[in-house]
C-alpha cells in the first residue's frame, strides 16, 4: 500500500503560481512513476502531469505545458506540481497518482494508477 497526501492548494488570481506536495508513505516511493490529474465540477477526471521514478522522464497535459513543472525529490517521498501563469479554467481538484507501470505511453490514463490521494483544490480568480 502507498498512502499519498496533496497539500498547497488554495485561491490564487489569475497570472498567479502555486507549488502543490504530494507526500507518500508506505511502500518505496522511488519504485513509482507518480501522475497529477484534475477533476473540475461536472467535468471528468484529467491527466495533468506524471513523471518517472527517478525523475528523467515528464509528460504534461498539451493545456498546462509550458506552465506547470512536475519535480520530485525521491529522498523527502514527495512529488510537486509547479503551476505558473495560472488560468481561470485551471480551477479544480487536484489528485497525485502511484503508479508500477514503466510504459509512458499510458501514464495518461487514471486507471494506470493504483493509488490516489484525497486530492486538493485549486481556485483561480479571474
Amino acid at each position: 500500500q502507498v498512502q499519498l497526501v496533496e497539500s498547497g492548494g488554495g485561491l490564487v488570481q489569475a497570472g498567479g503560481s502555486l507549488r502543490l506536495s504530494c507526500t507518500a508513505s508506505g511502500r518505496t516511493f522511488s519504485d513509482y512513476h507518480m501522475g497529477w490529474f484534475r477533476q473540475a465540477p461536472g467535468k471528468e477526471r484529467e491527466f495533468v502531469a506524471a513523471i518517472s521514478w527517478t525523475g528523467e522522464i515528464t509528460k504534461y497535459a498539451d493545456s498546462v505545458k509550458d506552465r506547470f513543472i512536475c519535480s520530485r525529490d525521491n529522498a523527502k517521498n514527495t512529488v510537486y506540481l509547479q503551476m505558473n501563469s495560472l488560468k481561470s479554467e485551471d480551477t479544480a481538484v487536484y489528485y497525485c497518482a502511484a503508479t508500477r507501470y514503466t510504459s509512458s505511453y499510458i501514464w495518461e490514463r487514471s486507471g494506470t494508477y493504483a493509488y490516489w490521494g484525497q486530492g486538493t483544490q485549486v481556485t483561480i480568480s479571474s
